[in-house]
């Protein structure tokens, strides 16, 4: 190898450190170790959550996002409470 390849390389493996440590060490630290996906999916399926997938309009999911980001269970609780709350209004229409 050359010179120039070597020190290619040691700047590739400085620069790969360095975005694998830079994530960890800012930011909030997390009190739990993050799940692996097995793991989560158990846990999932312990509370009788079911993954459920749709397409919608970019617009809407815009204002979704922007509403799970205000609520504090993120993404899936703020579904979840939208839903109840169309449920319950149309069975009180009814």
């Amino acid at each position: 190898m050359k010179k120039f390849d070597l020190e290619k390389n040691k700047a590739l493996k400085l620069t790969n450190g360095l975005k694998q440590n830079s994530s960890s060490s800012f930011g909030p630290q997390t009190a739990q170790p993050k799940l692996d996906k097995r793991e989560q999916r158990r846990l999932d399926q312990e509370k009788g959550l079911v993954p459920f997938a749709c397409k919608l309009d970019s617009d809407l999911v815009r204002q979704l996002q922007e509403l799970a980001a205000k609520h504090e269970g993120g993404m899936s609780e703020a579904l979840a409470d939208l839903l109840v709350k169309a449920g319950l209004e149309r069975k009180a229409a009814v």
